[in-house]
This record gives C-alpha cells, sequence and structure tokens, in this order.
C-alpha cells in the first residue's frame, strides 16, 4: 500500500482546505502532499491575474502529472469537487495507485444537469466574456450550493477565503460538449487502479445521483466502492463532525 497521499482541492480553493485531514493522515504515517493549484494563492484573492480566465483542466493536470511524477511511488490520489475531476484525469493515465474521489466534479458524458447546481453557477454568465475571465459566485450562490451545511459563521469565514477560478474551466466542466479539446473527458477503459467515490447527502452541487453515476463509469474496468454520508453537504472536509470522513478513507485504503 502507498503512504503518499496527494491531495487536490476544488474550486476557489487551495490547499489548505485539507489541513485537518493532513494532520489526521500524518498521524497515521503518510506523507501528505497538499499542492495549491496554479494562480490559487492568498496573493490573487482580491486580484486575480488574467492567464486565470483561459487556464484549462489539463493545465492543472499537467502541473500535477510533473509533481508526481518526482514522487518515489505511485501516491493515492484524493480529489475534492473539481479536485476529483482531476484525480480522475490523472489516474486515468497511469498515476495514482488508487483515487478517492469527493463529491467529484464529473466528466465528460456524465449527465450532470440539476436545478441546484445550476443556481449555484447563475451569476457566471453574467460576467462578461465569462469563458475567458475569472470568476467566482456570489456570497449567496456559494451558501446555497457549497457552503449550505456550515454555521452562518463558518460560512462567512470560508467564502472569505475563495480565491477567482478559470471561466475556461466552467466551460470545460458544465459545458463539455463546446469544449474542443475534451478536456474533461476521462477514458474509463483505462482508469484499473481502485476507485472510491464519496457522495454527501446534501451535496447541492454534485447531488448523490451525480456522483452515483461518476462511479458507473468505472465499475467495468476496475473495483469501484460507492459510500454516501447521508448527513453531510459539498463542504464534506469542513463541517462538523469531518472527521468520520477521513476514518472511512483510512479503513478503505487498508483494505
Amino acid at each position: 500500500m502507498s503512504k503518499t497521499l496527494l491531495m487536490i482541492h476544488g474550486m476557489w480553493g487551495s490547499g489548505e482546505i485539507w489541513a485537518g485531514y493532513k494532520t489526521y493522515f500524518e498521524k497515521l504515517g503518510y506523507q501528505v502532499i497538499t499542492p495549491t493549484l496554479r494562480w490559487h494563492d492568498a496573493k490573487y484573492l482580491n486580484a486575480p491575474p488574467k492567464e486565470l480566465g483561459t487556464t484549462s483542466l489539463l493545465d492543472y493536470a499537467a502541473d500535477l502529472e510533473k509533481q508526481i511524477r518526482d514522487l518515489k511511488e505511485k501516491p493515492i490520489i484524493i480529489g475534492h469537487s473539481m479536485g476529483g475531476l482531476l484525480a480522475q484525469i490523472l489516474a486515468s493515465r497511469g498515476l495514482a495507485k488508487s483515487a478517492i474521489l469527493l463529491t467529484p466534479a464529473p466528466p465528460a458524458g456524465v449527465f450532470a444537469f440539476r436545478i441546484s447546481s445550476t443556481l449555484t453557477f447563475l451569476s457566471v454568465p453574467t460576467v462578461p466574456f465569462f469563458w475567458r475571465s475569472p470568476m467566482k459566485p456570489t456570497f449567496k450562490e456559494a451558501k446555497y450550493g457549497i457552503l449550505n451545511m456550515l454555521t452562518p459563521e463558518q460560512q462567512v469565514e470560508e467564502y472569505a477565503k475563495f480565491v477567482f477560478e478559470s471561466g475556461q474551466i466552467t466551460v470545460e466542466t458544465a459545458m463539455s460538449q463546446l469544449d474542443r479539446k475534451k478536456s474533461s473527458t476521462v477514458d474509463a477503459k483505462a482508469m484499473t487502479c481502485p476507485i472510491l467515490v464519496v457522495a454527501a447527502g446534501h451535496d447541492k452541487i454534485v447531488p448523490v445521483s451525480v456522483a452515483k453515476q461518476v462511479a458507473k463509469k468505472y465499475h467495468k474496468s476496475t473495483n469501484v466502492t460507492f459510500k454516501v454520508f447521508k448527513k453531510f453537504g459539498h463542504a464534506i472536509h469542513q463541517q462538523k463532525g469531518w472527521e468520520e470522513i477521513p476514518a472511512y478513507l483510512a479503513d478503505w485504503m487498508k483494505k
């Protein structure tokens, strides 16, 4: 079993979201790597670079692949939301010992349209040239679709940490049929490592039905486990009682 964990954050976040998980798994003897994706550092909190707007999932994947190839062993890759989609891309390239997808953004071909997820991104199309501009949801949208199970105080605190995200990635994930590069396409047949897909019962941006489709996509090519934590929302690593999740992950990894 690999003792190296690579944890990939989602949209608008940074590697800091894994603080609790990092401490938890380091106490179990794992080497834990929590990279911050390009242009997601705190210094870009209120002044995102123009280049971010046209950054692709494939750019993030290239950065992460380089980091993985510098490691001494294949890591277990854990990805949340968009990070879960990046984990799928990297695992399909043979770069993961196993992959854990926490409320993962779906790859191309998985029907993900839901009213609740649309409401979370409702303001994005109002940004001029949103497909090539840095973007992030309003506090109201984030509170509804992402931070809904956090306390009001946590919602304010966590939203204050949101950095901007790539407008191009909005197209690559939510409108993949318009993406000529097929950036969010994952070859299911190339996915041969064990996979754990975790869904959250109160997740509005990646509902249980969508996460279940992600798990189903790979069940013919590898060993897939699907788990639902009913009381959690999309911010599954920040909600009160979050320790329940890594405890389950640690048990799954041992098995």
